[in-house]
Order: C-alpha cells, then structure tokens, then sequence
C-alpha cells in the first residue's frame, strides 16, 4: 500500500483518503460548459441532480456558475452568484459537502456563508482577496495549474518539463497560501488537466502524477469528458459518444488513482466509483 496524505481539512467537514478515494461530482449551472452545459440551468434541477450524485457515491458536490472550457468568456459577478447560490444553499440544506468552482472572491465568500465547505480555485488562489476569504473562513482549498486564462489557454500553450513545471507552481502557491494564513492540511492540489495543456502535455501529466502527490498534499485529478479522451477514442477508431466518454473517463479517474489521486472530479459518478474502487483495492489495499 502507498502512503496516504491527509486527512483534508474543510471549514465544518473532514474527509481522509486512508480507505479510499473521493469522488467530486460535477453540477454546473451554465449555459455554456463543454459537456453538460444548460442542462441544471434551474436551481430545482441543479440541487436535484447534485443530490443524485450524492446518491450515487460524489462526497463533494462541486458547484461552478461560470463556465471554464477553452475560449470560454468571463461572466459577471452578480450572473454568477444568481446561478450558483440558489444550488448552494439546496445541496448544503440537503447535508452535500459543497465546492464552490469560482475565480470571484466575492462568489466564494457569499458560497461559504451559504455552506460550502471548498474552494475550487482554477486560477490556483493568484488572487490576494480569493486567499483572504478563504483564509478568514477556514474552507478547504483546490489549487490547480492553469496556463493563461480560459479563453486563450489552448493557443499553443508549452513547457520544457511539464510535470516539473507545474510541481513547482503547485507548491510555491500553496507556500503563498499558508503564508496568508490557509492551513497546509486545508489544502488539494490540481495538476489541471486540459487546462492550457496539450494532448501530450495530459498524459505526461498523468503519467508523472507521483511528482505532483510527492508535494504532499491532497491530490485532486479531472479528466472527466475532456478532449484528449475523446481523441484517444477516435485513434483506436472508437465513436466519443458520451457514453463511451464515460467509460473512458472512469479509466482515466482509476488510472490517476493508482498514480496517486487522492480525489476525482467527475460527470458520471456512479461508473467512476465502481472504477476507483477497484483501484483503491489496489493501492490502499482495500476490498469491500
């Protein structure tokens, strides 16, 4: 069995990865998200699906109002916070442990009073205000890895060592994070798969996903219904339907598990459980 980091700390909650992994399930009220966007855009929708997702396994319930596939476009804070906060306040009545997904400090503050318990931070808590919210209310915090912004980090993004690259970004900010006064063990990181990668930028990433778990954090991995998926699908001359995106994406979720995820951020968590729970038999020497 590999060593196991955590447990992670979140403002009211606790989850540990000695057993096993966790799966984050995806609720995003857009318009516009590469994969599922406009489908939860009312809040009774929104909350009901994040409650299945809880039903079918999802610890976190991962909550985003602003949509982050390449070439997506900023929204506006109050647009946000009227998409989001409705769902929030569902899921966290309903007892879902809750991540906001926001780069507005202004969303998280009014998510946390709301009760979420995370902080899932695209942009890698950059901001000064986002780690002053989130060191004052004691939340969970994800760091994740991001070349640019969403709407230009495709535009040929490169790196000489992609994996030590973002290492190095991972642990000097959360060196920044600890210093504005967020706990280390409140702390994830997130290699940010698809996030101004390449194809072959992805799979070095997954497949060096022990240098990034050796920084000693949580580990938090989402390849859920991305593009490089869809084009190893087509290369072995397999249709990316959403089903076999599925399939493919709960391959991905087991594999990183077995490189060292601690957490898998995912659309379809019930194949995805069923898949990291073999892995977790695996590695942390676990059968049900």
């Amino acid at each position: 069995m590999r060593p196991t980091r955590g447990p992670w700390r979140l403002r009211e909650r606790t989850i540990a990865f000695d057993a096993s992994s966790a799966v984050m399930g995806i609720v995003n009220v857009t318009p516009d998200s590469f994969s599922d966007g406009g489908l939860h855009r009312s809040p009774s929708a929104a909350v009901a699906h994040g409650l299945r997702l809880v039903d079918r396994g999802a610890a976190i319930v991962d909550v985003g109002g602003e949509s982050s596939r390449p070439g997506a476009s900023p929204v506006a804070t109050d647009e946000e916070l009227r998409r989001v906060m409705p769902v929030v306040e569902g899921l966290t009545a309903a007892g879902a442990i809750v991540s906001i997904d926001t780069v507005k400090p202004d969303v998280a503050a009014a998510a946390i009073d709301a009760g979420a318990q995370i902080v899932n931070d695209i942009t890698g808590l950059t901001s000064p205000e986002m780690r002053q919210v989130c060191a004052r209310t004691g939340v969970g915090v994800v760091i994740m890895h991001m070349r640019g912004e969403p709407a230009t980090m495709q535009e040929d993004p490169t790196y000489d060592d992609v994996v030590a690259e973002v290492a190095t970004f991972l642990s000097r900010q959360a060196e920044v994070a600890v210093a504005a006064g967020i706990a280390a063990d409140r702390i994830a990181v997130d290699p940010g798969i698809g996030f101004g990668k390449t194809f072959e930028h992805n799979l070095l990433l997954l497949g060096g996903l022990d240098r990034i778990a050796a920084l000693g954090f949580p580990v938090l991995v989402g390849v859920s219904r991305k593009g490089f998926l869809a084009a190893i699908l087509e290369a072995s001359g397999i249709e990316p339907t959403t089903p076999n995106r599925d399939v493919a994406s709960a391959a991905g979720a087991a594999a990183a598990v077995l490189a060292g995820a601690d957490i898998v951020r995912t659309h379809d968590v019930a194949t995805t459980r069923a898949a990291t729970t073999v892995a977790d038999a695996i590695v942390r020497g676990r059968s049900r």
